[in-house]
């Protein structure tokens, strides 16, 4: 982490710090349904409040797309995010100009403002520096606490970080650390368990991770994908038939690279993709009816994955290995998340996962509280699974 400044650098006492967080979160009926992304940075708060710091805090939430709608105010989450303080959170109509010029300087040290989301202009998505200007005039320090918005070159995340002293909040500096440590310099032998629908929408995520781990495990729907490509039959499973060679050069480039790729053995099977169909567990080498689809991986499978994480010390978890959402379809998902997070329990295994299926997949199994990190990012996540860049972070780095 000492490749970016974090809140430990700053004497923030009586300083104006411009916070941003991704407190994109869940709302209905103009009340916060969901405050997991106001919990993830309070830390953070807390931390700039109890140092004397005077706290102004911008976001974003959802798409107005540079237009003021105003069921699209991030007010509720000021309210939420008050509650959860317990003290008052002042609120600025505007994020710019005079009405939040006039919240920010009537705060007193250790008190919190929130100003109207940025995506009421146009320029905060355009990156606009006369935007990230405006944005700077009310605010002495710069502090990222939103990996999740960090693979977007946006103005309150990218421009805005050149403009002042800049530094990684807590939860930037978590994820940071905890996925540099996963893939960056991770303790062996790493392995990396891939799921989901499609090969089509991962594909960097398997071309750069088939380079830097040491065993691939593959599942999900695009198990299928691959399964093709070596000849099997698959019946009527989800498959992208026309990626059978690419499936095949991804083999190729692994086996060049050191890194095993893990396909399922067995196959949980069913004629309907419903919950609790009548299904049966089938040897993937004898193949599939044509009339039956690969819904989860089979307890064989479940069985492979668990000893080989046995002998690793670091994995990086993307996706479900099957149709996590319906039973009984759900067991190979959690089968290999609880395997994974008992061998993290015994100190014997790293694990970090990451994207939306892959939290809901790992709480849904019971797993999430005892892998060693689970980000919260999403795109983000992913793009850094793919080896990208992330603008929102790069721009963070000590030159």
């Amino acid at each position: 982490m000492s490749q970016f400044k974090t809140l430990s650098d700053y004497d923030v006492a009586g300083k104006r710090v411009l916070l941003r967080a991704d407190l994109n979160v869940p709302m209905k009926d103009g009340v916060v349904t969901d405050s997991t992304r106001i919990d993830r940075t309070l830390p953070t708060i807390v931390e700039l409040m109890q140092k004397g710091a005077r706290i102004v805090l911008i976001t974003h939430w959802g798409r107005p797309k540079g237009q003021r709608v105003p069921e699209m105010t991030v007010k509720p989450i000021a309210d939420a995010l008050s509650s959860k303080l317990g003290k008052p959170v002042k609120f600025a109509d505007d994020c710019i100009g005079e009405e939040a010029e006039t919240i920010v300087n009537s705060l007193s040290d250790t008190e919190v403002c929130v100003l109207e989301n940025l995506r009421y202009y146009k320029e905060e998505t355009d990156n606009d520096t006369a935007f990230a200007e405006k944005l700077a005039k009310l605010g002495d320090i710069y502090v990222n606490d939103a990996f999740s918005c960090a693979h977007r070159a946006h103005a309150s995340t990218e421009a805005l970080a050149r403009l002042l002293p800049s530094a990684a909040g807590r939860l930037m500096q978590a994820e940071l650390e905890a996925l540099s440590g996963a893939l960056d310099a991770p303790q062996r032998p790493l392995a990396a368990l891939v799921g989901g629908a499609k090969v089509s929408t991962k594909l960097d995520v398997l071309n750069n991770l088939s380079a830097k781990v040491d065993m691939l495990i593959i599942g999900g729907g695009m198990a299928n994908t691959f399964l093709n490509a070596k000849g099997i039959n698959i019946g009527n499973s989800l498959c992208e038939h026309d990626l059978a060679d690419t499936a095949r050069d991804i083999i190729a480039a692994a086996e060049k690279n050191g890194c095993e790729i893990v396909l399922p053995i067995d196959g949980v099977v069913a004629k309907e993709f419903a919950a609790n169909a009548e299904n049966r567990i089938v040897n993937l080498a004898d193949g599939v009816n044509d009339d039956e689809m690969i819904l989860d991986v089979g307890p064989a499978s479940v069985a492979d994955v668990k000893a080989r994480l046995g002998n690793c010390k670091t994995i990086v978890w993307n996706g479900p290995m099957g149709a996590f959402e319906i039973e009984p379809f759900d067991a190979g998902t959690n089968g290999a998340a609880q395997a994974a997070a008992e061998l993290t329990k015994a100190g014997s295994l790293v694990s970090v996962a990451g994207g939306g299926d892959t939290v809901a997949a790992l709480d849904h199994a019971g797993a999430k509280d005892d892998f060693t990190y689970i980000s919260t990012a999403g795109g983000a996540f992913l793009e850094w699974l793919e080896g990208k860049e992330l603008p929102g972070v790069e721009v963070l780095r000590i030159q």
